[in-house]
């Protein structure tokens, strides 16, 4: 493992594009990925099962999997089960508090305006899995969705001879309504066209790897979808008071995510800087995925920086944009509020990015890639349409007239200001 160990005011023209311009590297695949789509769109089921068997090496007969879920809950050890529950139950709080009220205002010169909510009709969850362990990706998906009252969820998850029953269990506590055993990219054209077997939706959202991801990115527009989300990332900022290895096993368990996860740590002190390397070497041994830790701590993406003040180490996070933003310093809540784009942030040395992944209650769906410089993480918005709503009275009307009137007719559209003429020539 080489970790990087540089100076913030010397990073060159390469070194800050691989840090701030980084991708989901969906290019590679995109090519076969339409090829996919195309086939499950016009084929369905037969597709589906075919690209199945021959990326999954799985022989898949009934598509839809709900009542294996129901089991697989009702089957599960009750130490597993607890830590689902109360998963589901604190991000569900955590998400019950994001639900926007209808309103109407009446103003004084006769405008009565106001919006309400409503949640989209049908929603489907990607769920990350096959015979590994993602109930916690279940759980992100399914549950904001409940909560912002979608009326029928989809899930589609990988097959495997043995799907992981965790996994399934999961989702049946979260609460989908229809479970499907497809993963990949034929499981996103699956959601975004619909099959004999699979129910087409209206938005898909979820994490995957990169040939789910370029799927997304193909039937968006067909189809709505929360994001494109590449690799896992983690900034962490830390000032002299941070204990190195806390800070080294903050990204230690970000790389253990994937080869191609980006890690960073940004310091003011050098000595800070030096201690978190030692003790990323130490850790990285330490661990049972040392071989994917090290490749992504040799990442060119990835690194421990040292700023020659805290005011540059802000700065570079704010240009970073990361997924996940760890603040481990003195004043942390000073610094968080010189940084406005990160999907997540964990504030003080007692609050691991694992929390936010599994149990502390927020979403663990975020954007990577620099998307939290314009987009925030899943949540219940991303399940609700608004619409404005508007009565006005006479007098609100002709307040408005000689406005609306000269803009139509600037414009060019004179039926648009006849219409106001109309309901006030009446009388």
């Amino acid at each position: 493992m080489s970790i990087q160990e540089r100076d913030v005011s010397e990073l060159g023209p390469d070194e800050r594009v691989a840090f701030f311009e980084r991708d989901a590297g969906i290019e590679s695949v995109r090519s076969d990925v339409r090829d996919i789509v195309e086939r499950v769109r016009e084929e369905g089921d037969v597709a589906v099962r075919e690209f199945t068997e021959r990326f999954d090496d799985v022989s898949v007969g009934n598509l839809e999997i709900t009542d294996h879920c129901e089991r697989a809950y009702d089957d599960l050890d009750e130490e597993l089960l607890e830590a689902i529950e109360t998963a589901v139950a604190n991000v569900r709080e955590f998400h019950e508090a994001q639900l926007p009220e209808d309103w109407r205002e009446t103003f004084a010169d006769g405008r009565e305006l106001g919006r309400r909510f409503r949640p989209i009709d049908r929603v489907g969850v990607y769920v990350p899995g096959g015979s590994a362990a993602y109930p916690s990706s279940a759980i992100m998906g399914v549950v904001p969705a409940i909560v912002a009252g979608v009326e029928h969820v989809s899930v589609v998850t990988p097959p495997a001879d043995q799907i992981n029953p965790v996994t399934l269990a999961a989702i049946h506590a979260a609460g989908a309504d229809a479970v499907f055993s497809v993963g990949g990219a034929q499981g996103i054209a699956a959601l975004a066209y619909g099959t004999e077997s699979v129910t087409r939706v209206q938005k898909i959202v979820g994490p995957g790897n990169r040939w789910v991801t370029a799927a997304k990115a193909e039937v968006r527009g067909d189809v709505a979808i929360d994001f494109l989300a590449g690799p896992s990332e983690v900034l962490v900022v830390a000032d002299d008071t941070a204990d190195p290895e806390l800070v080294a096993s903050e990204l230690i368990a970000q790389a253990e995510h994937d080869p191609n996860a980006s890690v960073v740590a940004v310091t003011d002190d050098e000595a800070t800087g030096e201690a978190i390397t030692d003790s990323l070497e130490q850790q990285a041994s330490e661990r049972e995925r040392e071989e994917t830790i090290r490749s992504a701590l040799s990442n060119d993406a990835s690194g421990v920086l040292v700023a020659r003040s805290m005011s540059e180490a802000i700065l570079f996070a704010e240009e970073y944009a990361p997924e996940h933003l760890s603040i481990i310093a003195d004043d942390d809540e000073a610094i968080l509020e010189r940084i406005d784009s990160a999907g997540s942030v964990f504030l003080g040395p007692y609050t691991p990015v694992a929390a936010g992944d599994y149990a502390s209650g927020t979403n663990h769906v975020l954007p990577t890639n620099g998307g939290a410089r314009v987009t925030g993480g899943l949540s219940v918005e991303t399940f609700l349409r608004s619409t404005t709503v508007q009565r006005l009275s006479e007098t609100g009307l002709e307040d408005l007239e000689d406005p609306i009137t000269t803009l139509a007719t600037a414009e060019g559209l004179e039926a648009h200001a006849e219409s106001v003429r109309l309901r006030l020539d009446r009388d």
